[in-house]
């Protein structure tokens, strides 16, 4: 009720640059779809899948994700799940995967606690919308949302690349009852597991999340993210992450 709250307050200035007349203007807008390319972090870490993101994580772009994530802008996930839309749909193409194979999209999970600060799940809710938008064009998806936080981690803002690998190591798991290698065993064999999440920085909560589908015998052949950090030197990252909060 507070994030619709806070949303139905702000819908008509613009999450990206405080514009009046809509949840996201044009220009922003055209920002968030950017040009889907893979965007992988540098260096990538021991087991990142093939990553794609729409934009840059930066100026309007940065703005609008961390209104929706932080600040119950809920009215820009619409506009959110399309650019995972159109990025999936690039990267397809690109990596020459079967043209019509159903999609199993699974999203990378936030934690409990940070569920209950935000008062929703944010990439969970984008996946549930870009499977929906998938299914309206005519190609089978499903948004599975398989995995959950195996324990605690520590707050990411401020970590380096091998820090944030260390933090996560063991971290996630795929929920009893969510085996997706014995429902792909029973169901189409050509499926295609995407990851999905809001921003990649390291890259290392989707290797995670990567390490913990293998794990139960399920490949992942893309990961998919609305915007990709660009490389910074560390003082940099530090300065940008204490004003976003932890997974």
């Amino acid at each position: 009720m507070l994030t619709a709250l806070l949303d139905l307050i702000s819908l008509h200035r613009c999450a990206g640059c405080d514009r009046s007349g809509a949840a996201v203007c044009g220009p922003c807008a055209a920002d968030l779809r950017g040009d889907p390319v893979p965007r992988p972090p540098g260096p990538p870490p021991p087991g990142l899948p093939d990553c794609w993101s729409a934009a840059c994580y930066e100026g309007p772009v940065r703005r609008v994700l961390l209104a929706y994530k932080e600040r119950g802008r809920t009215a820009t996930a619409p506009l959110l799940a399309s650019c995972l839309v159109s990025t999936l749909l690039a990267a397809l193409v690109a990596r020459g995967l079967p043209p019509r194979a159903p999609l199993v999209l699974v999203p990378v999970p936030s934690a409990r606690r940070s569920v209950r600060r935000r008062g929703h799940d944010p990439v969970r809710r984008l996946a549930v919308l870009a499977a929906r938008a998938l299914r309206a064009r005519g190609r089978p998806a499903a948004a599975v949302p398989a995995l959950a936080q195996a324990r605690r981690v520590r707050d990411q803002a401020g970590l380096s690349a091998p820090e944030r690998a260390a933090n996560l190591g063991g971290a996630l798991r795929v929920l009893p009852g969510r085996n997706l290698a014995q429902r792909r065993s029973q169901g189409p064999p050509d499926g295609v597991v995407v990851l999905l999440d809001d921003v990649v920085t390291t890259g290392a909560t989707l290797a995670e999340a990567a390490r913990a589908l293998r794990a139960a015998g399920v490949e992942v052949a893309l990961a998919v993210t609305v915007a990709a950090t660009p490389r910074r030197t560390r003082h940099a990252r530090i300065r940008e992450n204490s004003e976003e909060y932890a997974r």
